[in-house]
């Protein structure tokens, strides 16, 4: 995943994957989400991104996965 932000715009692409985009959906009037073909996520867009997803203040953590 590669996260991109644009200070001009105050907007952040959240980039899954390098698959052609199929379509966009509008989540909300600042959240819009990119499919490929098979419904799989490529890319999540965030309007307004200090406002709305605090992007600040951005951590990554991975959990580890129990395997049984």
């Amino acid at each position: 995943m590669i996260i991109k932000y644009f200070e001009d715009s105050d907007t952040a692409l959240l980039e899954f994957s390098k698959k052609a985009v199929g379509e966009t959906k509008e989540i909300t009037e600042n959240i819009y989400i990119d499919i490929d073909e098979e419904g799989n996520l490529v890319n999540m867009t965030i309007e307004h991104a200090i406002e709305k997803a605090n992007i600040r203040n951005f951590s990554f953590e991975t959990m580890n996965r129990k395997i049984a």
